[in-house]
Formats: C-alpha cells, structure tokens, sequence
C-alpha cells in the first residue's frame, strides 16, 4: 500500500478516487481536506472559511464524487463559481479526480458559450454542472436546466460572487432548488452577506476555519511569465538567458515530461525526464548524472521530483502551474539549497490567473511579472557565450595546426582575413544565429482589458486606477436594448459584460440606464467577434444587441456639455448633440434619468 493510499483512504474514499489522485500528484490530505472531506461524505453541510489556495476543490469534489448515482443520467451536483475561469478549474478538477469511474459527465455552464452547444450537452443528462449565476439562472428560467433531483451544492468563492454583485442571483438559484439537499460554502472571508445566507438555507452547518502557515524562503527570488504562442519555445528562451548551474522543470503529467525533454534535446540540451513509470535503478542513475554535473535539465512530475535534494539546482520552471499552493511551495524549494540564491519562474496561463492570486496569497508576497527575453537580449547572451567559447579555444595548445589549415584557405590576395573570420562565424553559429532579425514569438494583441488583469487588483489601488480609467477617455459608447422596463439594474449588465467578454468589472466604465436600453462605457477598440459575441448574449432572458455609438474620447460626465444620446423618432437613427444646454429626450421618464455611476462591486 502507498503512502497516498495510507492516508486519503482512511478518510473513506473509494479506490478509484485513490488511483486517480495518486496519479494527480496528491500525496496527503490538506487541512481542509482532512477536515470537510468525513463531513461531507455523512452528507453534512459545511461551512469553510480558508484562504485560497487552501486545497478545498478537493475537499468538496471528492466527498461529492463518492456519494454520487453514476446510473442516475440527471444534474445530481451543482457548483457555483463567479468566473468563467474557476468554472472551466473546478470542472475539470472534477474530471481528473472521476478519471477511473466510468459514466461520470461534467459539464461547465458560462457565458460565452453558444447556447445550443450548452443544451445540446445538457439533454445528454450531465451529473455535475459546474456554472456562472447569471448562466444557470438564464437555463433555470428557460427551463433547460432540471434540478429536481439535485442533492449537492457548492458556493464556491462566495465572496467573490458577493464582490462581483451576483449574491442575488445566487439566493434566487437557491430558492429553486430541493430543500432536502446538501450544501457547502467556501469563502476566504466571511461577511455578514455570506452569513446571512448560510444562516437561511443551511442545516446546521458545521463551520470550519483554516490558517496556512506556509511561506517561502526570501533567498528564491519568484517571478511568473504571462503565456502566448508556443509554451516551449518559451521555455528554451528563458533557458538561454538565464544563467544556472542545474534546473528542474515541473509539468503535470507524464507524457509532457517526455515531451519536454524531446523538444529540449532537439535544440541541443542536455536533459531527461524523471517520472512514475522510471525503475528504481534509472530514477537513481538519472539524479546522479545531476548531482555530478553530467545533466543540467531534468523535467518531473511532482510525484516523481518528491524526496529529490541535489544542491545544484538554482533555477526552478513551473511550466505548469500546480492546482494548489502548497505544491508550488514545495516545488520552489528544491532550489536555494547548501545557503546558494534559487531563482524560480512561474508560466501561467490567461485562465490561470485565478491560481497565480492563489499562490500569491499563500506565500504572502507579489509575485512580480517578466516579459519573455526579446531577441535583443537574445542575440546578446548568445554572441556572450560564443565568446567565452572562442576564448577557451584561444587558451588551448593547438591551433598552430589550425593556423596552417587557414593559410590554404586564406591563399587569395585580395581576401580579407576579417572577412573570413565572418564566414567562419557564421558557418560556426550553428542552430542558435547570433543575429535574430524578426522575433518570431509574436505578443497577441489585446481587443480588451482582460479579465483579473493583475495590474487592477490591489484593491488599496481601486479607486485611484479607476480615477485614471476614466480621466484617460480611451473608450466606445454602446447601447444595449435592455432597460428598466426589462427589470435590469446595473449589476445585470456587469457581470453579464464581464462574464462574457472577459472584461474585469473595474474595466467597465459608467452605465446609463433608459426605460428601453442602456448606454455603456467599454474600453476601446474591441473585436468585431466580440461585438458579435455580446450580440448574442442576454441579459434578463433577453438579447442586449450592443451596437456602437460613437468614440467617448472627449466625453465628459462632470460637465453640462457631456453628448446627450438621443433616439430620433422619424427614422429610428441615434443622434449626439454636442455642447447643447437644451436637452429633448424623447420619454417623460428617460428626462428624469440621472447618469449612474457604478459602484465598485
């Protein structure tokens, strides 16, 4: 029996959630996980209050997976979550932990999703959903989304969701649900929202609260890259600029260790892959090579990296980001050893910014963000180290002989000595050209603000950074035909914009609401698929059909002088009237409208 076996099986769950997590990574239970895990395999209701991080898609995904009908084709679970992003983590957590039982269908919910592919899914009879508010809120109106046999509910990230202005969606959902059914609330912090809540549709919850004490050392300096384009050839180019004596890369599974190591090879480094399926004597031959200098790369698992303890290891990769912060911190500490500085790099996808916070948060400290090395700097590391070769080739014994062979080629008169000394260089370069004339990984260029940009979140910040938002008037006017008479109040429109177009909420400029349509602040330059997007997206169970207005650059909302938009009765067009002290609008009470401004939710 491993040791994986040895401690998650004593909390009750069946042998192939045990596979499946030996698999994974886990080794032992967190303290959230030792904790909720018993809980909720009784079928208690839970109330978890433990910072991010923590390991609590674990502690409820597992518990629930285990008491789950797999024979029952109907939605049994049910998870809330603020974001597309933590949707899309928690589903396919729940995928990976299901892996070995067979008949197990997730299905994540969120906007920006076509909703016939979301039907489509949801008529095959999903037993998880994994969703946003306002999305299972739109399929709980329209009928698609049968709850009648649901027994559990996640709130996961309540607070979150009570920041992002969706806790009334969340009470709404709540009261469309069996009364006899589970449920279990996590939240970082507890205000009185989330309590009163928990106080209105829990059973008794058992409430449970979680410190971590885990830190870093200061002598590993951290930093994470924000990927675009191909992941290994950014790795291959962190790796060239940055000096170290050994480094370890860390992916997610075995077949990428493989993968890793293939590529790195064929751009001529020395590396190996170190993973569950290596015997004992290759596993132990291949940290030998490392610790005696014989291999400079090795790539894991972190399965395979546990107990490794070589003191060359100055340079840690997290090509893949790890689920849980703990693992991060245990991954990073492989450098730094024998009183040397460690250096540690963080790859972290769009869709995983949510983890970067989490991590964050564990370590208490900001993780700083670095740019891929430009092929300026490239180009300079690369002339460096042919130049400390070409020195070590000064220094040997030989090259008098080497001195008779450049007398033949250099036999023509009117050939220059520097001239084929460049020709030698350039014959010599090899794979890696010591001049790079176009950069080939090429930055993406960004239709919007995205979504959890780090930049906006230091809430100490927000409303400076909001301030600058709207001084720098780099915006589009849109409308959107929804309005008072729809039911819809700004935080509809929000989280809707935000959920969909991937904008952060704080990105989101002020919203003016009429009895028919909106008016809305949104940054500048946004794609046409977007637009098409936002086309199709609804708010209240009816289409928004953004249109643009006009560029907002000299818009002015302290000022008299600010545009009025206007509907022309006579051909149905918008007009603006700038600069104008009369204003006409066209309904008795769109007159009495007042400009709002949204607060910061």
């Amino acid at each position: 029996m491993t040791h994986i076996e040895s401690t998650f099986s004593v909390l009750g769950l069946n042998s192939f959630l045990i596979q499946s997590l030996s698999e994974m990574g886990y080794v032992k239970p967190s303290p959230i996980q030792k904790t909720c895990i018993p809980l909720l395999l009784q079928g208690r209701d839970v109330l978890g209050m433990a910072q991010t991080g923590s390991g609590k898609t674990a502690a409820f995904a597992l518990p629930l997976l285990h008491n789950l009908n797999i024979h029952l084709k109907a939605p049994q679970i049910l998870v809330l979550a603020p974001t597309r992003e933590l949707a899309v983590q928690v589903a396919e957590a729940f995928s990976d932990f299901s892996k070995y039982i067979i008949g197990i269908n997730v299905l994540p919910l969120y906007g920006g999703q076509r909703y016939d592919l979301q039907l489509r899914a949801l008529r095959q009879g999903p037993q998880i959903v994994v969703g946003t508010p306002g999305r299972l809120l739109d399929h709980l109106k329209r009928g698609t989304l049968n709850l009648s046999n649901l027994h559990s509910l996640v709130l996961d990230e309540a607070d979150e969701m009570l920041r992002m202005g969706f806790i009334e969606d969340v009470e709404t959902i709540m009261t469309k649900i069996p009364k006899t059914h589970q449920t279990a609330l996590f939240s970082a912090t507890m205000p009185e929202a989330i309590r009163r809540i928990s106080k209105r549709f829990m059973n008794n919850p058992e409430e449970i609260k979680i410190q971590s004490n885990i830190t870093t050392r200061p002598d590993i300096k951290q930093s994470y890259w924000m990927v675009y384009g191909r992941k290994t050839d950014a790795l291959i180019r962190f790796l060239e600029v940055e000096d170290f004596s050994a480094t370890i890369i860390f992916v997610k599974t075995k077949n990428a260790t493989l993968e890793v190591s293939e590529a790195l090879e064929k751009n001529g480094y020395n590396s190996a892959a170190l993973n569950g399926d290596m015997n004992q004597a290759l596993r132990e031959q291949t940290l030998e090579r490392l610790k005696n200098g014989r291999l400079d790369i090795l790539i894991a698992t972190d399965v395979a990296a546990r107990g490794l303890d070589v003191d060359r290891i100055s340079f840690v990769i997290n090509y893949d980001i790890p689920m849980d912060s703990e693992s991060y911190v245990h991954r990073i500490g492989r450098t730094g050893r024998a009183g040397r500085a460690g250096r540690a790099l963080l790859f972290v996808e769009n869709r995983e910014r949510r983890l970067l916070r989490n991590i964050e948060y564990t370590v208490k400290q900001s993780i700083p963000e670095v740019q891929l090395p430009n092929i300026e700097l490239l180009c300079k590391r690369r002339l460096e180290k042919f130049a400390k070769k070409v020195q070590e080739q000064l220094e040997s014994r030989d090259l008098d002989e080497y001195s008779a062979l450049l007398d033949k080629l250099y036999s023509s008169d009117d050939l220059d000595i520097k001239t084929l000394a460049a020709a030698l260089l350039k014959m010599a370069q090899g794979e890696r050209p010591l001049i790079i004339k176009k950069d080939l990984i090429k930055r993406p260029s960004r239709d919007i603000l995205l979504k959890n940009d780090r930049r906006y979140e230091d809430k100490r910040n927000n409303h400076r950074l909001r301030r600058e938002f709207r001084e720098q008037k780099d915006i589009d006017l849109y409308r959107i035909e929804v309005g008072r008479n729809d039911g819809v109040e700004v935080r509809h429109i929000v989280g809707a914009i935000a959920n969909e177009g991937n904008i952060h909420s704080r990105h989101i400029g002020n919203i003016k609401l009429f009895s028919s349509y909106s008016i809305i602040e949104l940054p500048k330059g946004n794609s046409k698929d977007l637009l098409q997007k936002f086309s199709r997206t609804r708010i209240l169970n009816k289409l928004i059909n953004i249109k643009l207005l006009r560029d907002a650059r000299n818009y002015d909302s302290k000022t008299s002088n600010r545009a009025i938009l206007n509907r022309d009765k006579n051909n149905n067009r918008f007009i603006s009237e700038h600069n104008s002290n009369k204003i006409h609008l066209s309904k008795k009470n769109e007159s009495k409208s007042s400009f709002i401004r949204r607060k910061n939710i």
